[in-house]
């Protein structure tokens, strides 16, 4: 049995992996990260405004919790080696911190496993200690951990010592892990962190979405309660994908028990965006208890169907989640057979859509619908 006392005791999750035990992660994180839309371009009021739009749109009663910043918040080290914030951009740190929290929201920060970040700010090699009991000094809750500057050596060997520090300070932190899916992490980080990055950075395109897509699909059994395949943050509303792309975008991720780490600026919203966002029956996927993460069972041609299995609903022995996923350009019908899927085909299920939010009523064998270009058709099975 998984213990939050021992923070350094691994324990095999639901999917027969093992993941770290520090009392975090038992779901997928959701929340929001700076980095997709703002970059560098980042301020306290940026930070604090979010806060208040996670509250003002009822994201945060979703489950979108944390507020993270991502690079670009360091400017220096002291002479103590302690890292010290950009006053220009963050003027009362500590107070932006207690304003988030003062919000009933977590906070999160960015730092990398090199000497200097991706923008080049102070890295915390060599300084995982200081850093990570500045976090806790600071009451941090979640540390995005990069992979930049790093000479060339493993991450294998740089990750676990920010693991073992963060631990030390006996607050529990988060601990994602952005080194891009060099070494293949899934396979060795589940006893380091809470998530591991399995892809290169996403932009926000049809091309890059479902590539990354296809990387993670690759690791599925790997994921579990305290640790996730992460094949990068949400692109959701930033303009670049389709109002389809997007749904696909969202379904997908929530299917694969993503991280949900919105990335466009929720301040200045479409209600397209936040309705997609906001999609509590597939929120729902993603955060189901089980925590296993669904994957790439059919393909033919540029039709796919995505299946993955869910906590049973009383009195259902059996549910599933399946995406019935179109590729190609034009609108096909795609069948999901339950063969396929993972269940009997004798079976009977009561099947619900899940954007449409309509009953379906029920099916035998297959399930089927005509899928519009780059767009996804999305069910629930109760059988």
């Amino acid at each position: 049995m998984c213990t939050f006392a021992v923070l350094l005791l691994v324990c095999a999750s639901a999917a027969g992996v093992y993941g770290l035990d520090n009392g975090l992660g038992r779901t997928p994180q959701m929340g929001w990260n700076s980095w997709n839309h703002f970059h560098c371009n980042i301020n306290q009021a940026v930070i604090e405004g979010t806060a208040d739009a996670l509250i003002a749109t009822k994201l945060a009663s979703f489950g979108y919790k944390y507020v993270n910043i991502d690079d670009c918040w360091a400017a220096s080290r002291d002479s103590n080696n302690i890292v010290q914030p950009d006053t220009k951009a963050f003027p009362d740190f500590q107070g932006m911190v207690d304003y988030v929290h003062g919000k009933g929201l977590l906070f999160g920060l960015y730092s990398d496993a090199g000497d200097k970040t991706c923008a080049g700010r102070p890295g915390s090699l060599g300084y995982e200690k200081e850093d990570a009991n500045r976090y806790a000094e600071w009451k941090v809750d979640y540390l995005k951990y990069d992979n930049c500057h790093s000479a060339g050596s493993k991450p294998e060997t740089r990750y676990p010592i920010m693991r073992d520090s963060l631990n030390a300070t006996g607050r529990p932190i988060f601990y994602s892990m952005c080194e891009w899916g060099v070494d293949n992490p899934a396979t060795w980080a589940g006893d380091v962190g809470n998530s591991w990055r399995t892809t290169p950075d996403i932009k926000d395109n049809w091309a890059s979405m479902i590539s990354r897509a296809d990387l993670n699909n690759e690791w599925a059994t790997y994921a579990g309660p305290g640790g996730w395949n992460d094949p990068d943050m949400l692109e959701v509303g930033n303009g670049g994908m389709t109002g389809p792309e997007y749904q696909s975008h969202f379904s997908l991720w929530c299917l694969m028990k993503s991280p949900l780490l919105i990335g466009c600026d929720i301040r200045n919203m479409s209600k397209d965006t936040l309705d997609i966002l906001t999609n509590s029956e597939v929120i729902a996927v993603n955060q189901d208890p089980l925590g296993i993460q669904g994957k790439k069972v059919m393909v033919n041609g540029t039709s796919e169907v995505w299946a993955g299995k869910l906590q049973p609903i009383a009195p259902s022995k059996s549910s599933f989640a399946v995406i019935l996923f179109n590729r190609g350009l034009s609108s096909v019908t795609i069948t999901g057979e339950w063969s396929a899927i993972g269940l009997d085909a004798s079976l009977s299920c009561d099947v619900k859509d899940l954007w449409t939010h309509k009953d379906m009523g029920k099916m035998s064998g297959s399930v089927s619908a005509i899928v519009p270009s780059h767009g996804v058709v999305m069910y629930r099975l109760n059988c």
